[in-house]
Formats: C-alpha cells, sequence, structure tokens
C-alpha cells in the first residue's frame, strides 16, 4: 500500500502546501508570481530565472516538497493536457518573424514537456527513472499506478507525482510524493 506523504498545489497566485498557503501574491499573471515566489521563498537556484513556465511552475510546485533533503532516490512522475504548447507558440513566433527572425535555442530546448522533470531531476542530483505523460485530464489512478511499478522494482525510494498544467496564463500544479 503506497503512502502519500505530502501535497503541494499552485494556483491563483497561491501556493498550498499540506493544506497551508505557504505563499501568495495579488499577480495578475504568471511570469510575475512565479518570481516573487521565488524570490520570497528564497530558492537560491540561478538556473530558474532561465526556464520556460511550464519548467518554473513545476518546479515551484515540487520544490515545496523536496526542499533540501536527499532525493538522489526520487523518481518523477508528472503528466498535463497542453504539453509544451505554451513555450511551442513562443518558438514559433521567433521562427515567423521576418524581420526578427532569430529562433532561439535557449527557447527551443523547453519544447518538450519532459524538460520540466530534468530540471527538477538536476537540481536535486535524482538518479532515478521520471516519466511525462500527456493526458486529456488528471488521471491520478494512472500516474499512482506507474509509480507503484517503479517503486515495487526498487528503482526508487519515493516517487514525486504530479499534474502540472499551463497555458498562457491558466494554470495549475498539483503535485504530491509517494512511498510504500
Amino acid at each position: 500500500m503506497m503512502k502519500k506523504t505530502d501535497i503541494c498545489t499552485v494556483e491563483n497566485s497561491k501556493i498550498i502546501l499540506n493544506d497551508q498557503i505557504i505563499f501568495e501574491t495579488k499577480a495578475q499573471n504568471f511570469s510575475d508570481f512565479a518570481k516573487e515566489a521565488y524570490k520570497t521563498l528564497e530558492l537560491n537556484y540561478p538556473k530558474f530565472h532561465k526556464m520556460d513556465n511550464l519548467s518554473k511552475l513545476a518546479f515551484l510546485a515540487s520544490e515545496m516538497i523536496l526542499k533540501n533533503d536527499d532525493h538522489s532516490k526520487t523518481a518523477l512522475v508528472f503528466a498535463n493536457k497542453s504539453s509544451s504548447l505554451d513555450t511551442d507558440f513562443k518558438y514559433q513566433e521567433s521562427i515567423n518573424s521576418k524581420e526578427n527572425y532569430f529562433p532561439s535555442p535557449a527557447v527551443f530546448v523547453y519544447t518538450l514537456p519532459n524538460i520540466c522533470v530534468g530540471e527538477i531531476s538536476i537540481k536535486h542530483k535524482m538518479q532515478t527513472e521520471n516519466a511525462f505523460f500527456v493526458l486529456d485530464e488528471f488521471d491520478e489512478e494512472f500516474l499512482n499506478s506507474y509509480a507503484a511499478q517503479i517503486l515495487q522494482s526498487g528503482k526508487a525510494e519515493k516517487v514525486l507525482c504530479g499534474w502540472v498544467e499551463l497555458y498562457q496564463e491558466s494554470y495549475k500544479a498539483f503535485v504530491y510524493l509517494l512511498s510504500l
């Protein structure tokens, strides 16, 4: 039987950890919200500023649970509906502009949704499995089933599961930690 230990939700300019508001602001857009959260929560990870918004969302939610503990044996299983569409559009705009044609490699790298789990893995030196699924809707049963297989195989001691959906100014993260 798996245990769900910590739960973090990020939406509506709030970060909630285990039913307690950790951070709240009146920021009207995701970018301002993310910057304020990063600064206020003193996350101190300079790569954060180079990330796309989906990675920032996943990072903020995950960081509330992972903090500074050793998670080298924690796996990641995330999903969303929009994949990396928000970044894909920004990258496409850089290609479409005849006057300002400059396809940015720094943006291109984020045109895959699994990059957000890579960012978390790098920060926490995770040496385990990670997966990112694109689903029509949040499917906790599917994520938990996948996580159970990882835990039962012994490939990881814990699994951080999550739904990280971001498109334009609509965003929601729901992330939780599972163990046996």
